[in-house]
Order: structure tokens, then C-alpha cells, then sequence
């Protein structure tokens, strides 16, 4: 695997290196203060678990932050150079006595902080059209994604180097050193050690696209991912959108197990699937998918320092119906509202089907203690303005109804993954985005 990733990193290098018949954004660039951009994003954010297992406590939070983003341009030359900043101040409202779903940073005692603030900077170098940036920054690679689903965002710090010298080719690599969940005043409370990634993405034509990422977590896990995606129209001015996606993840000795703690199980291993059909026609979506986990455990992510969003399957929502080999089946329908005189209005509804959930003794995971099932109906509606002072302002609100097995509930003594149990959901969020400069 050694092998592997120096060789990643030395295409990723190579390619910086190479002449292009396209034109190089570092030419193009306008300037250290002539290409800076500052934004920020002021969100109200509301989430409220109803937990019916019987087991866990409720948890309810809101709290208002404001997400910065600022960043210089890049300097004129062969070499620019550039820095930034990212970061969050936030607030909370009302007591918030009963937080604990990853919205709110807790104290020693348990309780919500009333205001607290985070985040870093970085600086960054692009020659030609790749660009390396060192520091504080927010992850989009799928197997080790930010977190962007709660008030703030997760960061991580490390090097992270993308490439774009081959038309239609993307390449990147790097490595993270510390891991800041979206509840996590330090900036390492996840005590990451090092993070090595890679991974490449191509665009064979406006049809077909595909991509493959690797992420080796120190004494923790090794993931690889890879995704398909093919678009085609049909009659009657549709289009259907195949896609294919799955991980593969082996845990090393002492890794976080599917209860969060760490422990000395060994060769746990698994590889999780989906793939999905999407019909799209004027203001209608429907798409069904099938999902399947196999290996001898659930799919737990987010616990080694991982991501905490770095599942891109398709029957993911509250649950992401990632058991220890479950199969899983979905159906979600988008309607936009375009058509009533309601543009940026947007419905989408969905229902998902888990079953044969293998629930196993912590002790012998080879003695299976029952096959669990479980099922979520997901609705959410949001609104996002489209001219105007506040255009691009938007409120959602989601609901998910999630129930499983009893046996799946609880996780006490079993070998499970990310269990959230039977539980009732509400999401509110309102976000209100400005652009400084």
C-alpha cells in the first residue's frame, strides 16, 4: 500500500510539471488584494431528537453562528502565493439543557457553552493550475469528508494539493494532522495523528464521469472509495442518471469499533455499496436505489478521526442503513415548484427499507444474535430566495421518522455501527449568506 500512495503523490507532482494546451490559472491570476473574496454565512440552526427506544435521552439545541470565509488572491507571477481564514463565532439560544447531537460544545460538567469561537488560517501556493494549501480548511473528499450538516463545520489542518494540468483530470492529495468536529473547541480534540489521502477524478465526456479516493488514517483504518456516474436523455425531454458508488474500509487493531469505544478486535473489514436510478423530467426527480453492506461489520465512519460526513451512499439520511450486512432499498421524490409561480421552492420525500442486520455479540461476532431490520420516512422542504437584497437566503426544515428493532436499539453488548436508534427528528435551518468583497 506504500507503494501505492507514493505513487499517487508522485503523479500528483509530475503533473504540475507538464504543459498543457489549456490555460493556466496562475497566468490568469489578478492579483494578491485584486482576487480576495470574503463571505459569510449567518445561520439559525435547530435540531430536536425524539428518541423512542426507551434507552438514550432526548436531545434538543439551537444556536446562532456566523461561518466566515476570507481569503486573498494569488500573487502575479509563475509562483503565487495567497493566504486565508475560516472560522465560526457562535451563540447559543435559550438553555439548551438537554444538547448532545454534535450541535453545541459541551464543558467538563455536561453543559452548553453560551458562546464559543473557532477556526484557523492558511496560506496557499499556485504554480500553473495546481494549488497546495496548508492550514485550517474544510474537507470534501468522500473518505474523509467535513461534517457540514450541523450549525458549524468540521475543519481539519494538514497539507492539501490538487492538480489540474490534464484536461477533464483532477488529482489530490495530502495529508491532515488535526481533526475539529463541529462540537469540538480544540482544534485537535479528535487526536488525529496524520491522515493520508489521495484520489483522482475524471470527466470522460458530459456523459460519463468517475472517481476513486484513498484515505490511510494512522493506526486506524484504511478506506478506498470509487463512484460511476453516467447521464443520458430519454423521451419526452427527460434524463436518467445511472450511478454506482462503494467504499471499502479495514480497520487496524485498537481502531474505534461501531459502539465508539476503542477496543482489540481484529480483521474487521467491509465493503458498502449502492447503486441508484434517477428519472428527471421538468420539476420531477424520482430516484430508486439499493444499498448493501457486506463484511463482518457496520460501516463506522467519523469515530478514527475519519469525517464525520464521509458516507456518500444513496439511502443516506438520518439513518445512512450501514448495519453489519444490511441490505437496504430507497425511494425519494423531488417536486420543484417552479411551475406555481413558486421558483427556489423545493419538496423532497423519501422512504427507505433496511433489512437483515446481523446483530452480534461484541464478544464472538461469528454468533448473530438476531436479525434486526429497520425504516425511515424522510420529508424536507426548503425555500432559498432568487432576487433581492437576501437573495440566496434559505430555510429548510426536515423531518425524518427513523424505527428499528428492538434488538438494534440496543447497542449495548453488541457489535453495531452508528446507530442512531428509533428515533423522531427535526431539522430547521436558516441561513443567510453575504458577500463582503
Amino acid at each position: 500500500m506504500q507503494n501505492t500512495k507514493k505513487l499517487a503523490l508522485a503523479v500528483l507532482v509530475q503533473t504540475a510539471l507538464i504543459s498543457t494546451a489549456f490555460a493556466s490559472e496562475q497566468s490568469e491570476s489578478k492579483g494578491f488584494v485584486e482576487g480576495a473574496e470574503g463571505s459569510v454565512l449567518f445561520r439559525t440552526g435547530f435540531l430536536n431528537r425524539d428518541k423512542k427506544d426507551g434507552l438514550t435521552n432526548d436531545t434538543s439545541s439551537t444556536a446562532q453562528t456566523a461561518i466566515f470565509d476570507l481569503q486573498s488572491g494569488f500573487t502575479k507571477g509563475i509562483v503565487g502565493f495567497g493566504v486565508g481564514v475560516v472560522g465560526d463565532a457562535s451563540f447559543k439560544l435559550g438553555a439548551n439543557n438537554n444538547t448532545g447531537n454534535q450541535m453545541i460544545p459541551v464543558d467538563d460538567r455536561g453543559f452548553a457553552y453560551d458562546h464559543w469561537a473557532r477556526g484557523g488560517a492558511y496560506v496557499k501556493a499556485r504554480v500553473s493550475n495546481t494549488t497546495a494549501k496548508y492550514g485550517t480548511q474544510v474537507s470534501e473528499i468522500p473518505v474523509i469528508a467535513s461534517n457540514t450538516a450541523r450549525l458549524t463545520p468540521e475543519y481539519y489542518t494538514g497539507l492539501y494539493i490538487e492538480s489540474n494540468e490534464i484536461k477533464d483530470l483532477t488529482l489530490i492529495g495530502g495529508k491532515f494532522t488535526k481533526n475539529q468536529w463541529s462540537n469540538d473547541i480544540s482544534s485537535d480534540q479528535q487526536n488525529l495523528d496524520s491522515a493520508i489521502f489521495w484520489g483522482a477524478k475524471y470527466k470522460f465526456n458530459d456523459q460519463v464521469n468517475a472517481s476513486y479516493y484513498g484515505v490511510d488514517v494512522k493506526d486506524k483504518l484504511e478506506r478506498h472509495y470509487a463512484n460511476a456516474n453516467y447521464n443520458f436523455a430519454v423521451p419526452n425531454d427527460a434524463n436518467v442518471t445511472l450511478d454506482a458508488v462503494a467504499y471499502n474500509t479495514q480497520w487496524e487493531v485498537g481502531a474505534a469499533t461501531g459502539s465508539h469505544t476503542t477496543d482489540n478486535l481484529a480483521d474487521r473489514e467491509n465493503t458498502i455499496w449502492g447503486v441508484s436510478a434517477t428519472y428527471n423530467k421538468d420539476v420531477h426527480n424520482v430516484m430508486l436505489a439499493y444499498q448493501d453492506n457486506a463484511g463482518n461489520t457496520g460501516y463506522d465512519y467519523g469515530y478514527n478521526a475519519d469525517g464525520l460526513q464521509s458516507i456518500y451512499v444513496p439511502n443516506s439520511y438520518l439513518g445512512d442503513f450501514n448495519g453489519n450486512d444490511e441490505k437496504s432499498v430507497g425511494l425519494q421524490y423531488n417536486y420543484n415548484f417552479k411551475n406555481h409561480g413558486l421558483p427556489g421552492l423545493n419538496w423532497t420525500t423519501a422512504f427507505v427499507y433496511g433489512w437483515d442486520i446481523d446483530i452480534a455479540k461484541i464478544t464472538d461476532r461469528s454468533k448473530i444474535i438476531d436479525q434486526a431490520e429497520e425504516h425511515e420516512f424522510f420529508n424536507q422542504v426548503k425555500y432559498t430566495v432568487q432576487t433581492g437584497a437576501l437573495k440566496d437566503a434559505s430555510l429548510r426544515v426536515r423531518y425524518s421518522y427513523l424505527r428499528s428493532s428492538d434488538t438494534y436499539n440496543n447497542v449495548s453488548g453488541q457489535y453495531v455501527s452508528n446507530v442512531i436508534g428509533s428515533t423522531n427528528e427535526w431539522r430547521l435551518f436558516l441561513d443567510i449568506p453575504v458577500k463582503l468583497f
